[in-house]
Order: C-alpha cells, then structure tokens, then sequence
C-alpha cells in the first residue's frame, strides 16, 4: 500500500513539474537498419549527443528498458497494423498499456502515445476505427492514474491538406471531415497536441520551383523573393512555419482552438538519385541547423505567435531497407557508430564538444573489422596509447564491439601525438568528426566535458497541454525534480511514521 502510495506521489509530483516548458527538439528512431546498434548503443549515441526527446515507431521492449533512468523522454506508438484491433477492443487497448506503458513508467519517461502514423492517408480503410482506438487507450490511462502524464494524439501527413498555400485557406480534405473532426474533439477534450509531419522538401519538389530553395532552408530571403500570405499580410520567412499555419488555419476551419501543433517528423534527405538534385549533405545541413535554432527561439509561426513549435527531426540513422526513391534511404543525421553525417548538434548549441579545430579520430563508417583489430593492437602498443578505459569493467569497456574500443584508441593516440605529426589514418579505418563520441561515464581524450562521473544530460521536460497564447517557457533541471522528489517522500515518510508511533 505504501509502495502505491508513494508511486502516486512520483507522478502526482512529476506532473507538477512537467507542465511549463519551451520547445524541445527531438529525435525520431527508424528501424529499416540493415546493422542497427543494440539499444544500449542506441541510447549511449542519443546520451553522448545530448539528444532529450526521442520517438519510436513501436513500443519495442528493448529499447524502452535501455531508456529506463536516463531522463530522455519517448514517444511509443500503436502501429498502424495494431489500429483496428485496438479501436474494436477495450481490453486489448487497456493490455497493450499495461504492457507498453505501465510497465514501464516512470523509470522510462514516456510521455505520448502516437497512434499509429498518417493512419488517414496511408491505411484510409482504418479511418473510421482510428479515434474509437484513441479513445479505448484514453480510457485505460486514466484507469492507470496516467492521463495527466502521457498525452495521445496521431501523426498526420501534410496531404491531408490538399492546398496548404497560402495558409490562411488551408483546410482538411473534406472527405475526412468526420473522422477529422472527431480527432479534433478528441485531442481539445483531452489537452493534447495536433500531431504534423511536415516536410518543406517534399513541398518543394511538389512546387516545381514556384518557391525558391532558400525559403524552404530557412536561408535570407531577396526583397523579390518575400513570401507574403495576400489574406493575413503574414510573411514567412521558411516554409516550415507555413505549413505549421496551414495546419492551425485548417484546425480552426472546422471551428477548433487551442490545440497546439507538434511537429512529429520533418527533416532532410542528405543523398539522393540523379533526379533528387536538392538531396545534398550541403543542404541537409543547412535545413537542420537553422530548423533548431529556429525550434528553439521558442516562439510560434506568425498566426500562433505566442506558441512554441516542439519538432522530432527525422531521423537518427539512415534506413538502408527502405524502398522507393535513393533520398528514401538517406534521412539520417548519424551513422550507426554514432558520429554525424554531417556538422549539426541537437542541443542547438554552438560547440559540438570539440576543444580544438582538430576534433576527434574514430572509426570510419563501414571499416574492415580486420583492420580494426590490428589498429587497436598498434594504437594501444607501438602507438603508445592509454587503453585503460576499454578494458573489462572500465568506463569505456561496453559497449563491447571494435568499432568502439578502437575509435577510443585511435582517438587517443591522436589527441596525444597530434602535435608531433600524428595523424588520423590508421589505414584508412579512421575519420576526423567535430561530434564529441563521449557517452556516459566514458570520456574521450581531448573532450571539453572533464566530468568523469557519468551524469546524463538534464532532460528538457516534455509539455502538457499549454493555454493558447503562452509563451512562458520553464527549464526544470533534473536534479531540481530528483530533489523535491525525494524531499516530499521523506516527509511523507516520517509523518507516516508519525501516526505509526502514535
């Protein structure tokens, strides 16, 4: 009893704390991997680039136990294949929450349930079963004591909005009015989030160049050039935030407010075929540097200025097992041992964690496991490397692969013989990244982060349901909530002792 007691405080409490907060960038987690990393790898990358929010595209059991105790804060999802079974079943709705949720909360911070992913306009034959499925996993939350936690809302694609400019005419597909409408009651009831994929590549592809590349990066604008809505006068200085108003505006044609718009997908293809010319590294770059610094300004697209849009960029890896077009492959922003594609930081800081103009020597994506094994052989003899960090039981040891203990080799042969003509070769198994590769207790030579005692990140804590119009934004850092926590536990302790004594 105590225990059930104490446990309704934690998130009692939680709650609390989790209400005010600015925008958050996050993360999304393909699985189409031909060598995806095991989910303590996974979540060592998301730690070591400081990455605070993540969605997954399942409720995989693995990857929820890894994110147990870090802070990150997740989204699950109910595959579009577990829709209709869902929607028909109260009590495989209440099941499926009981397995992938109360199971484990609070030590993994879960935070929304997405139910299933452009359900309307990938799968329409489960369009009329999509918001009973809401509602029977609504109804189990709240049987669970979580709904204050935990919001439910669905992704949607921009083509459910057939013309999104300009946005002040934008509306739903009227086919899907009914079932739209039912989404928007659904999600002002419960407070929760319009859930957007938006993608101003594929809006620019579709535009046939009406609209220059520059609005569609973020970049300046010409005077010529200047994206004016001819109803509202709103400019738009990116398309991001267009289509985000397009999604307000076709909110409130069908008599809805304050409901805030989360951005659930959206990013960049850094590769493409001979006809995808705008799939660049180059470009991929620039729409994601200037989207996070423009994500955390915290401020609204121009009809909802006052309310911040939060974005999961899409996405951590490439997934190599997707079919379609080359750029279908090539969304991601890390490769599979955790360094960067190309030069970007979530954190939306400046400084990638590097403390000199030389970075840091790791493993080549791809490199012959072979060479790898003779590199650290060399690094850590002849090449006089300190290689204490990755032996059995130290900092550096797990994850326990090759391209790990020899990316710690290598670099720290490196950043000690730099000076002195050392290079970063090591027969081509080896490459130069400005992303620090620390992750937890473990510390690359030569990172400006000197701590040694493994704490993570503070997690940016996940919004619930803000008033139309706000704009205050609230960082709570971690051990700020570890502390009242477990004060109030105390007291609650000892006044319960109290009346036991008494």
């Amino acid at each position: 009893m105590m225990l059930k007691i104490r446990l309704q405080l934690i998130l009692l409490l939680s709650g609390v704390l989790f209400n005010a907060v600015g925008a958050f960038i996050g993360i999304n987690i393909g699985t189409d991997v031909s060598n995806l990393p095991s989910p303590v790898n996974i979540v060592s990358i998301l730690q070591a680039q400081q990455i605070t929010h993540v969605r997954l595209f399942n409720a995989d059991a693995h990857m929820l136990n890894a994110l147990s105790n870090t802070g990150i804060e997740v989204m699950v999802s109910v595959t579009n294949e577990e829709v209709l079974s869902i929607g028909e079943s109260p009590s495989l709705a209440a099941s499926w929450i009981n397995r992938n949720v109360v199971a484990y909360v609070p030590s993994t911070n879960i935070t929304f349930i997405a139910v299933g992913n452009e359900v309307l306009t990938s799968i329409p034959h489960a369009g009329p079963i999509l918001v009973p499925a809401m509602n029977n996993l609504y109804k189990a939350l709240v049987a669970s004591n979580l709904n204050h936690l935990i919001k439910i809302s669905t992704p949607n694609s921009m083509t459910i909005i057939p013309q999104p400019f300009p946005p002040s005419t934008a509306s739903f597909n009227a086919s899907w009015n009914s079932t739209t409408h039912q989404i928007l009651q659904f999600l002002q009831n419960t407070k929760s989030y319009y859930m957007l994929n938006a993608y101003p590549y594929y809006e620019l592809v579709k535009s046939n160049g009406i609209f220059p590349i520059e609005y569609a990066l973020f970049e300046p604008l010409s005077s010529v050039k200047q994206i004016v809505d001819p109803n509202t006068l709103f400019h738009y200085d990116n398309m991001f935030d267009a289509l985000v108003d397009a999604a307000y505006n076709s909110i409130a044609s069908l008599n809805f407010s304050g409901i805030p718009v989360l951005v659930t997908e959206t990013g960049w293809p850094w590769l493409g075929g001979a006809n995808e010319p705008d799939a660049t590294k180059e470009n991929a770059a620039t729409y994601n540097k200037n989207l996070i610094a423009r994500v955390l300004n915290n401020s609204g697209p121009p009809s909802q200025p006052g309310i911040p849009i939060s974005t999961y960029i899409y996405e951590l890896f490439d997934e190599d097992k997707r079919g379609g077009p080359v750029s279908e492959k090539y969304w991601g922003v890390f490769f599979t041992n955790g360094t960067a594609v190309y030069d970007v930081s979530l954190s939306g800081s400046d400084s990638l964690g590097v403390n000199s103009s030389s970075g840091f020597c790791v493993v080549r994506p791809g490199a012959d496991e072979s060479s790898l094994q003779s590199g650290i052989n060399w690094a850590c003899g002849p090449g006089q490397a300190n290689c204490a960090a990755i032996q059995q039981g130290q900092p550096c040891y797990i994850p326990n692969t090759l391209q790990n203990h020899a990316s710690y080799a290598y670099n720290d042969y490196y950043q000690r013989m730099r000076s002195s003509g050392g290079s970063c070769d090591f027969d081509g198994t080896a490459t130069i990244t400005t992303v620090d590769p620390s992750y937890g207790s473990c510390r690359f030579t030569g990172s400006s982060n000197s701590s040694t005692g493994g704490m993570f990140p503070p997690p940016a804590l996940g919004p619930i349901g803000p008033s139309p119009g706000s704009s205050t934004s609230v960082i709570v850092h971690f051990s700020t909530i570890v502390a009242v926590i477990f004060a109030t536990l105390f007291l609650f302790d000892m006044n319960a002792l109290k009346h036991f004594v008494a």
